[in-house]
C-alpha cells in the first residue's frame, strides 16, 4: 500500500520534460498500481479540478482576465503588455505545455478506463476526464486557434509527437464530442459531491463553446459554421434551462444588494441575512474554498475595494437608466456635474459591483459589526462617504467582503460556470443564429438576469428595441459585459466578435474632470484630459490581427517544426 501511494503521488505531481506532449516516464512506473478500484479512479480524477479558473486567473492578470480588456486594468501595472498589444515572442508558454501536460492525464484515465471490469463504477470518472479533457482544449483554442488532438497518453517514441497541429474546427469538434458524452456519463449536478461537475455543468460549457465558436466563424465570414455552432449552443444552454435545477440568486431578504453577496457568500455570515453557500442555486460549477479547509490564498479583499482596480469610462457608461435606455438616449441620466450624479437612475447593478461615490464600505480589516449600518456599524468601516481621488476615479467593490477574516482568508467560492452566463449564452446564441431573437425568448433568458434587481425596468422586447431606437445586438452584448465583468470573459468576447481591433486601441479614460465636482474632490488628478474633459489614463494601445492568438512558444517550434507559427508572429 505505501508504494501505491509513493506511486500515485509521483503520478501527480509529475516532471517537467522539454515537449509539452513528451511522456513523464514515472507515469509508466504508476499505471499498473493504481487501476484496481473505483476509489483509484476518483482519485485520480480529484486532480483535474485544480485546472480549472479561479480568483488567481481571472481577477488578477492572466490570459482571460478583464485586466488585459478595454473596461479594467491595474493601476499596479501600467505596463502590461498584453493589454497594450505590444507582447512579443516567448521563449516558453505554462499556458501552452500545461494544457497538453493535463490532456495526457485525462487520457491516461480514459486508456486504462478501458481495461476495468465494472464500467458502471467509474462511469462519473470518464465523464470528468471527457469534460475535463474538453475544458482544457477550449483554452488551447481560445490561446493559440489550432491545437493538435491527442486521444491516448503518448510515448516518445510515437509520431504524433512531430505532427501538425490539426484545424481549429476538428479540435472545436473534438471538444464538442466530448462534452456531449461528459453529459450523458456524469450524474445530475444535485447527485454529486459540492464543487465535483454535473451533467448539467457539460452542457454549460457546451453551450460557452459552441457560441464562442460560432460567433468566432460569423464575423470572419463563415456563415454557415457559425450558424451551425450557434444551434448547438442554443440547444446546449436550453438543456440546462429545462433542467429546471437553476435559478438567479435573488432572495428578497437582500433586495438589490442580492448580487453583491452572492459573489462573497461563506458558511459563515458574511451578508446581512446571514445566507451561506447553500442558498445560492446560481452557480453550476464552481472553485470551492473554505476559510480553513481551502482559503483564496489571494489578497482578494484590498486588490478589489477601492484600490488597484481601475475601471474605464467606457463600462460605467454601459449600464442603462431605469427607464431600460442608454445614458445618451434617457431623460433620466443626472449627467456628470456631482461625483455621483451618474450613478442616479441606473441599473442597480453600478451600484453593487462598482463603488458609488458617499456610499460606505467595509472590508476583512474593517469589517461589519452588526450588519444594521448604524452609527457602530459606521464607526468600524473601512471607507466612509466615499470620494474618489485617485485612478480612473472608477473604483471596484465585486469581489470584496465585509467580515472579519485574515488576509488571503476569505472562503467565497469563484463561479467557473453560473447559471446567469447560461441566459446569456442562449439569447446570443440565438439572436447570432438567427439574427432576431422573440420576446420569449428574450424572457426566459436575457430579462430574468437584467431584471433580478431592476424589477421596475422595462423588459428588453422587439418593441421597445424600436420605439427607443436600440440595436439588438449591442443590447445583448451590453447585458453580457455588465453582468460577467471581472469575471474574465471581456477581452475573450472582444476576440470572438471581431471588435477588438477596435476596442482596445481606444484611449482608456476615467471620470468627466473638467467642469465637474471632481475639480475639488480630485484635484491632483494628473493625467491629460481629452476634449470633452474626461480623464486619459492610458493612451498609445495597439491592436493588431496577430493579437487575436498568442504566439507559440518558440522552444515547442524548436521540438516540432510541423506546429508552425501564428499568423504575424512569424518574425
Amino acid at each position: 500500500m505505501k508504494l501505491k501511494i509513493k506511486y500515485f503521488f509521483i503520478l501527480i505531481t509529475g516532471l517537467i520534460f522539454n515537449s509539452c506532449l513528451n511522456l513523464d516516464p514515472q507515469d509508466q512506473l504508476a499505471e499498473t498500481n493504481i487501476w484496481s478500484s473505483e476509489n483509484d479512479y476518483k482519485l485520480f480524477a480529484n486532480q483535474f479540478y485544480g485546472w480549472t479558473r479561479d480568483f488567481s486567473s481571472s481577477v488578477y492578470d492572466a490570459p482571460h482576465s478583464d485586466k488585459r480588456s478595454d473596461i479594467l486594468l491595474d493601476g499596479n501595472d501600467p505596463g502590461n503588455l498584453f493589454r497594450k498589444g505590444t507582447n512579443s515572442l516567448t521563449t516558453s508558454d505554462g499556458n501552452y505545455t500545461d494544457a497538453y501536460k493535463r490532456i495526457r492525464r485525462t487520457n491516461l484515465l480514459l486508456q486504462n478506463s478501458e481495461n476495468y471490469a465494472n464500467q458502471s463504477e467509474i462511469t462519473q470518472y470518464i465523464g470528468e476526464a471527457k469534460f475535463f479533457r474538453a475544458y482544457c482544449y477550449f483554452d488551447l483554442v481560445q490561446l493559440f486557434g489550432d491545437a493538435i488532438i491527442v486521444k491516448k497518453p503518448l510515448d516518445v517514441t510515437d509520431p504524433e509527437m512531430k505532427i501538425a497541429r490539426n484545424d481549429r474546427s476538428e479540435v472545436i469538434d473534438f471538444i464538442i464530442d466530448d462534452l456531449k458524452d461528459a453529459a450523458s456519463k456524469l450524474p445530475n449536478t444535485s447527485e454529486v459531491e459540492n464543487g465535483r461537475i454535473g451533467s448539467e455543468g457539460a452542457w454549460a460549457l457546451l453551450s460557452r463553446v459552441a457560441l464562442y465558436e460560432g460567433t468566432w466563424q460569423k464575423f470572419r465570414g463563415d456563415e454557415s459554421r457559425g450558424k451551425e455552432l450557434l444551434g448547438i449552443a442554443a440547444k446546449a444552454a436550453k438543456e440546462v434551462i429545462d433542467s429546471k435545477k437553476f435559478e438567479l440568486f435573488q432572495p428578497a431578504i437582500l433586495g438589490d444588494s442580492a448580487q453583491k453577496y452572492m459573489f462573497i457568500l461563506e458558511d459563515v455570515k458574511s451578508n446581512p441575512a446571514g445566507l451561506i453557500k447553500n442558498s445560492n442555486k446560481e452557480y453550476i460549477f464552481s472553485r470551492r474554498h473554505d476559510e480553513v479547509l481551502s482559503p483564496i490564498g489571494k489578497n482578494i479583499t484590498k486588490e478589489s475595494l477601492i484600490n488597484v482596480q481601475w475601471i474605464s469610462h467606457k463600462f460605467a457608461s454601459m449600464y442603462l437608466c431605469q427607464d431600460g435606455l442608454p445614458i445618451e438616449k434617457s431623460k433620466l441620466f443626472k449627467g456628470y456635474d456631482k461625483i455621483d450624479s451618474e450613478f442616479q437612475s441606473r441599473d442597480n447593478r453600478i451600484r453593487y459591483t462598482l463603488a458609488k461615490p458617499h456610499d460606505n464600505f467595509w472590508s476583512n480589516e474593517k469589517p461589519r459589526v452588526n450588519w444594521t449600518g448604524d452609527a457602530a456599524d459606521l464607526a468600524s468601516a473601512s471607507v466612509t462617504n466615499l470620494k474618489p481621488s485617485s485612478g480612473s476615479g472608477y473604483n471596484n467593490q465585486k469581489w470584496a467582503c465585509e467580515r472579519a477574516v485574515n488576509t488571503n482568508y476569505e472562503g467565497y467560492d469563484y463561479p467557473i460556470i453560473r447559471y446567469a452566463e447560461v441566459l446569456l449564452n442562449y439569447a446570443e446564441a440565438i439572436y447570432e443564429r438567427d439574427n432576431a431573437i422573440t420576446n420569449e425568448d428574450l424572457d426566459i433568458s436575457l430579462n430574468l438576469v437584467r431584471c433580478r434587481i431592476n424589477a421596475g425596468m422595462p423588459k428588453l422586447s422587439n418593441e421597445f428595441a424600436s420605439t427607443n431606437g436600440l440595436d439588438m445586438r449591442t443590447e445583448i452584448r451590453r447585458e453580457r459585459t455588465i453582468e460577467l465583468y471581472n469575471e474574465g470573459f471581456r477581452i475573450d468576447d472582444l476576440k470572438r466578435w471581431k471588435t477588438a481591433e477596435t476596442e482596445m486601441p481606444q484611449d482608456f479614460l476615467g471620470v468627466k474632470w473638467t467642469g465637474t465636482e471632481y475639480q475639488t474632490v480630485y484635484s491632483k488628478a494628473s493625467y491629460p484630459k481629452n476634449s470633452d474633459g474626461f480623464l486619459i489614463i492610458e493612451t498609445s494601445r495597439k491592436w493588431t490581427d496577430k493579437n487575436y492568438l498568442l504566439p507559440l512558444p518558440s522552444d515547442q517550434l524548436r521540438l516540432n517544426p510541423n506546429l508552425k507559427q501564428n499568423p504575424g508572429w512569424e518574425n
